[in-house]
């Protein structure tokens, strides 16, 4: 074996590998200016949204009136919560929202979805119509709905005119109504959004798929349930996500309708947590409130997440 030979068949000992020397060159190519733009909103980000959720965790565990140091109860602020009726009270009624919130606005939203999603002429008004309570915010429509549901106001007016006289009543001021006059209104601004997604995620289905089950002989439900839905997989699971955090963030339609009453009735988890926080100055507790819902938050979506993964599996 000649010299030259030896030296191209001697193996390499030194330097970095080829794979890692590709990736240091591939970021190397990156322009600062793009770390920067990265770097900026990561900064902000850290500071205004996870140091403050930090915050509030360890808040929780302290009993503190937003002047002096506070001090460290431990527990305790979770161990009142469970004694707490009016937390129970909130705790109910956040499920009776996630449920009716989310059941009605997406059952809501895919059938608007389904009846608009085809060329016609005039379709488009009645998306943008559908879709127009979503540009308002949450605020001006709980505005809106208290004007409606006032005593001789337009929704009594309606009922009214259709003979249903009996059926009028201060509906924001009867405990066993107001919670779910709320929740009307609520479901009237986000299922224009839920169709918008659903409109989107329809777009993608094959429609070829739909004519081989037709040909089968599946009927429209069959070929909807069967064909259609198992292409809206992705969808569903982001409207899932942002089904349950909104239900379990709602506030502004709540506070500005009925401020959690009456007597309580309409307490959400988030309108306790602000109440106790920032109106009553128990920012400790209001703490722990908050803790709780970021806790159900992500149990919903875990749960949903890991139960889709293992059906797709």
């Amino acid at each position: 074996m000649t010299g030259a030979t030896a030296l191209r068949a001697r193996p390499r000992t030194g330097g970095s590998a080829p794979g890692v020397r590709k990736r240091r060159g591939v970021l190397g190519r990156v322009p600062v200016l793009v770390w920067v733009f990265l770097a900026v909103p990561l900064a902000v980000e850290l500071f205004w949204v996870f140091w403050p959720a930090f915050n509030s965790f360890s808040l929780s565990f302290t009993s503190w009136k937003g002047v002096g140091p506070a001090q460290p109860v431990g527990f305790a602020n979770y161990e009142r919560l469970f004694a707490d009726p009016v937390f129970m009270t909130a705790l109910r009624n956040n499920a009776i929202w996630v449920v009716g919130f989310g059941g009605l606005s997406v059952a809501g939203g895919l059938a608007l979805a389904v009846a608009l999603n085809r060329p016609g002429r005039g379709i488009s008004i009645y998306r943008s119509a559908i879709y127009l309570p979503m540009v308002v915010s949450l605020a001006v429509t709980g505005l809106l709905w208290r004007v409606m549901y006032q005593p001789d106001g337009p929704i009594d007016a309606g009922l009214g005119v259709l003979g249903l006289d009996a059926w009028s009543r201060q509906w924001l001021a009867d405990p066993d109504t107001a919670l779910y006059a709320v929740l009307i209104a609520a479901v009237w601004r986000q299922v224009g959004y839920i169709m918008v997604l659903y409109l989107a995620g329809l777009k993608g289905v094959d429609p070829s798929l739909e004519e081989a089950a037709a040909v089968d002989g599946a009927n429209a439900w069959q070929r909807f349930w069967r064909v259609v839905m198992p292409q809206l997989r992705g969808v569903n699971t982001v409207i899932f996500a942002v089904t349950v955090i909104d239900s379990l963030r709602t506030f502004d339609i709540v506070w500005a309708m009925t401020r959690g009453g009456p007597y309580n009735m309409t307490q959400l988890l988030s309108t306790y947590m602000f109440q106790q926080g920032f109106t009553l100055v128990n920012l400790g507790y209001g703490s722990a409130i908050a803790v709780v819902i970021f806790v159900l938050a992500v149990a919903f979506i875990i749960t949903y997440l890991v139960r889709q993964s293992r059906e797709e599996a």
